[in-house]
């Protein structure tokens, strides 16, 4: 079976290479024509993954109809903030009954969509799915050890794609809640970027803990509101992402977080990061939203929005914190 990956940073080109194992053809799609020249002419991205050797069954294109014809299985890496204008591009070279997987992590920023909602509406009638875990691209290219799950409602298409993507030191392992996995990946974003101010501000592994706790304790409750099952948040998609994202040297949230403490505006980050997205930064104000609409108690989401939109002190800020981990002990 031929694969199409929509979006050539480095989680789809990492993406590539694995379904390259599987699949018979993988055309990866860069929305930078300069880019995909070169890694179509180097083998190599060397923008966002350089040393990784690209297979010789990987075809990097710029051409929409191209990147996606004849394939029964399509994985969007796009950022949250440009998912519905790319993939609605898309639409018209998407065959009928291709499956689409959401391998990006975020809510959209206007709507406070989760992307599956994006994808469907974008594509009515396809089999969505999303991708999620403790998925770091530096260490998947590398072959070494992971784990992630692949979720959706269409039981026999889910067994069949993640056996496409499961390689001897990859695994993908189906599930049944697309809600909870999205849910998870797009908070855990914003408790890496307090996780990582932490860092920025010298204060130790003990301090970062107990904000982990906490942002914990906020995926789960807005996994309630959108009627996510518990268990998701305990596991791969939940308590495996957040510790990945907060602790890894990997991790752009948590380098952004370093950032933040630095007093770098979203601009200047963006910049430090060779125009990488922390999707933190953006699932923050979404989040943020979220909450005050429907009342919800979450004191690391407002927080972080206040750091980083209201330019609150970051001193202050993990002051702030502190005692709403401190509050949240005294409730359980």
């Amino acid at each position: 079976m031929d694969i199409a990956v929509i979006g050539a940073g480095s989680w789809g080109t990492t993406l590539a290479m694995l379904a390259s194992r599987n699949a018979k053809e993988v055309s990866l799609w860069a929305h930078d024509s300069t880019l995909a020249d070169e890694m179509q002419k180097v083998r190599e991205n060397r923008k966002y993954l350089p040393d990784r050797k690209i297979p010789d069954n990987v075809t990097i294109t710029k051409d929409m109809r191209a990147a996606v014809r004849g394939c029964k299985v399509i994985l969007a890496v796009v950022p949250t903030a440009f998912m519905r204008g790319v993939i609605r591009e898309f639409a018209p070279f998407i065959l009928p009954d291709a499956a689409i997987i959401n391998a990006s992590k975020g809510f959209e920023p206007d709507t406070r969509k989760r992307m599956s909602e994006v994808l469907r509406e974008e594509l009515p009638g396809r089999v969505i799915c999303a991708l999620s875990g403790p998925n770091h691209a530096e260490e998947v290219s590398k072959n070494i050890p992971a784990a992630t799950v692949l979720a959706g409602d269409d039981k026999k298409r889910l067994k069949s794609i993640a056996a496409l993507l499961t390689t001897e030191n990859f695994k993908v392992f189906s599930h049944d809640d697309i809600v909870g996995v999205e849910v998870c990946g797009a908070l855990k974003n914003i408790t890496a970027l307090a996780a990582g101010a932490c860092d920025g501000l010298g204060l130790g592994d003990n301090a970062k803990g107990a904000i982990i706790t906490l942002g914990l304790s906020e995926m789960n409750t807005v996994g309630r509101l959108y009627e996510a099952k518990r268990a998701t948040c305990y596991g791969l998609a939940g308590v495996g992402d957040l510790v990945a994202t907060c602790t890894s040297r990997h991790s752009r949230n948590r380098r952004a977080g370093e950032f933040i403490a630095k007093g770098l505006t979203i601009d200047q980050i963006s910049k430090e990061m060779r125009g990488m997205i922390a999707e933190g930064i953006y699932s923050t104000k979404a989040a943020y939203s979220i909450g005050q609409e429907c009342r919800l108690d979450l004191p690391l989401t407002k927080t972080a929005y206040n750091v980083i939109y209201q330019k609150k002190d970051i001193h202050l800020a993990i002051r702030d914190l502190l005692t709403a981990v401190q509050k949240l002990a005294e409730r359980r």
